[in-house]
């Protein structure tokens, strides 16, 4: 865009603030705004999702058994073919593949294996540098296994811009951007060249670490490559049980049927293990997101968008955004965050995976944040469970005598970090030592959770401070200084 198209904002000027957007944003706007939505995830409410597979019934044998199809399962599966075209490998899945995180999520690619480099540094600051090229070169990886079996899932490289919503954060995005001479500063006219909002002040571009997909697509497209290769895949197939069979096998059983593997990858993130120690280490914290309708020409005008580029703010409870484009050809805005739920008990159920008001805080942000588009309605608003451990990036085990490997937690950047996590799985199995088994990240485990009710109340207490963070310039108060200490701290 040449020029910067004026914005009348509701709010007066130097109060645009997510906490005063969610009382200054008309009700009645909102309420029409989600008025007849849907709740089926955006992604998954598609033409082209597959019929599901045939499940698993009586009992087969294998050398490898991955259990869970979601992407770490698949990229396992896929991955192990490659490896070893003549291996048998079979894919258990409790629903369809890509039907829970894999195709819920806001379609981010990104780089990053420990959650951004602060998360990385504060964790594993010795090898923090080498996982971020490792990350690099993982997410690549991707590109190239994408172009190379042909897999239509809409992935586009134009990186992340993160933006600076409040003015104490314009320091933090320039320091960001002194540091990475490749992410340019962006003052606020240059940002709403981007990406026109009256609550950008800054931003930096990260052109390279990161991309975008349809989620749901690249879980379909894993799903017939791995069948291409030979893998036999069994939906509606939950694993209930786990044991050693014999010295040289483990069983896993189904509701209907067994399967004897010579190895096992247990890829089921954040639903429950089937190793019970590993049950404290993973929590589920669930994610709300909003799909507009398409825009019209002159609201598609009106905000700018032009680069197929995700957004994320710089908040503790921040914002993710980016476009897309439909079946149809019509041009949608995903808009999700802030809110981060867990529920006592820790549960997965149907039951969270929506939240009203929830989502009427999402829409009074969205207008808020764009207040060009307050005609425009939302289609579709859904949720999901996050597998979220203490340090927000995945950790690895193995049992039965080095025959079962798993892997899980990574916290909502799992779109490109599974990959990475499968390919440890398959170099844990194979027994022999590379650089990827060797990692601090791989060999330290993040520290559990504790039991109920102490879970609910610590995450109750890190919601809550992070809140106050958000609302005191980013100051750190004594508690999240504590859990910082601890080393279950989180800086987004």
């Amino acid at each position: 865009m040449g020029t910067t198209t004026p914005i009348s904002s509701p709010i007066p000027a130097g109060e645009l603030t997510f906490d005063h957007l969610e009382s200054t944003v008309p009700a009645e706007l909102v309420t029409a705004g989600l008025a007849g939505v849907s709740n089926v995830p955006y992604w998954l409410d598609s033409s082209q999702r597959p019929e599901a597979l045939p499940a698993l019934e009586g009992h087969i044998t294998t050398d490898l058994l991955v259990v869970g199809g979601g992407y770490c399962g698949l990229w396992t599966a896929l991955m192990a073919k490659e490896r070893d075209p003549n291996r048998k490998v079979v894919l258990l899945e409790g629903h369809t593949v890509g039907w829970a995180a894999s195709g819920r999520n806001g379609g981010f690619c990104e780089a990053s294996l420990v959650h951004g480099e602060s998360n990385g540094e504060a964790h594993l600051p010795k090898e923090n540098k080498r996982l971020g090229e490792l990350g690099m070169e993982n997410l690549a990886e991707i590109a190239e296994a994408i172009e190379r079996y042909g897999i239509d899932c809409d992935f586009t490289t134009n990186g992340v811009l993160n933006v600076a919503t409040e003015p104490h954060q314009v320091d933090w995005v320039r320091e960001e951007a002194d540091n990475h001479p490749d992410m340019p500063f962006l003052d606020r006219d240059e940002v709403r060249e981007h990406i026109n909002s009256p609550v950008f002040h800054a931003g930096f571009w990260d052109k390279d670490g990161g991309a975008l997909v349809n989620p749901a697509k690249l879980a379909w497209g894993l799903r017939k490559v791995c069948l291409e290769l030979g893998v036999k895949i069994y939906e509606h197939s939950l694993a209930t049980s786990l044991e050693a069979t014999a010295t040289d096998s483990v069983t896993v059983g189904t509701a209907a049927g067994t399967v004897r593997a010579a190895h096992v990858a247990l890829a089921t993130n954040v639903f429950p293990s089937l190793l019970k120690r590993h049950h404290l280490f993973t929590v589920p914290v669930y994610d709300y997101a909003l799909m507009t309708e398409p825009l019209t020409e002159e609201q598609r005008e009106a905000i700018g968008w032009k680069n197929e580029t995700g957004l994320a703010d710089m908040n503790n409870r921040f914002h993710y955004s980016r476009p897309t484009t439909d079946e149809n050809g019509g041009w949608r805005i995903l808009f999700g965050g802030y809110d981060a739920e867990y529920y006592f008990g820790g549960k997965v159920k149907p039951q969270y995976d929506n939240h009203e008001s929830t989502y009427r805080k999402l829409a009074a942000h969205f207008y808020g944040t764009f207040p060009q588009l307050t005609g425009v309605k939302f289609s579709h608003a859904w949720g999901g469970a996050i597998d979220s451990c203490s340090r927000f990036f995945s950790f690895f085990d193995t049992s039965h005598h080095g025959r079962v490997a798993y892997c899980a937690g990574f916290t909502g950047l799992g779109v490109g970090a599974t990959r990475f996590g499968a390919n440890v799985m398959l170099d844990l199995l194979s027994g022999v030592k590379t650089e990827r088994t060797e990692l601090e990240m791989v060999k330290k485990k993040p520290l559990p959770f504790p039991p109920e009710p102490v879970a609910w109340l610590g995450v109750k207490l890190m919601t809550r401070a992070l809140a106050k963070a958000d609302r005191n310039e980013g100051k750190r108060g004594p508690f999240l200084r504590t859990m910082d200490a601890i080393g279950m701290g989180f800086d987004s």
